[in-house]
């Protein structure tokens, strides 16, 4: 079992930055990728942005390529979301999420690592980011 903890949630103007962080404890060998999504009372839940914790490789929504930048400290179990040029668009609540190697799962229609929920097992209890106009 993996437990996630997000923090770095804020307040900004527009054009700001700001970086969230989500730190993982339990069993964390068994972790291979680990995403960050986002979700508001008027859209379901989008992926932002996920990464292969094994060699770095990272896939990223449209809406957010050139301004985010996900990364990941395998020695401090901590993943990371810096947002540059935020805009009002952006404000959600930010979920960070991994997956469980041990843990059957079925996503279709895309390559790793995933944007798709359906490839996550643990999730956290969400950050907010508000950002104003």
């Amino acid at each position: 079992h993996v437990e996630v903890l997000e923090s770095g949630g804020d307040s900004v103007q527009a054009g700001g930055s700001l970086t969230l962080a989500c730190t993982a404890s339990g069993d964390t060998d068994s972790v291979g990728y680990m995403a960050w999504f986002r979700q508001t009372s008027e859209k379901e839940r989008e992926g932002v942005a996920a990464i292969d914790t094994d060699d770095g490789t990272t896939r990223y929504a449209d809406s957010v390529k050139g301004r985010f930048t996900i990364s990941a400290d395998n020695a401090k179990n901590t993943l990371y979301l810096q947002m540059n040029s935020l805009k009002p668009e952006d404000t959600a609540m930010y979920y960070c999420a991994t997956d469980d190697r041990d843990v059957w799962t079925v996503v279709t229609g895309e390559e790793p690592p995933y944007l798709g929920q359906n490839a996550y097992v643990y999730w956290g209890q969400g950050i907010q980011v508000t950002v104003s106009s």
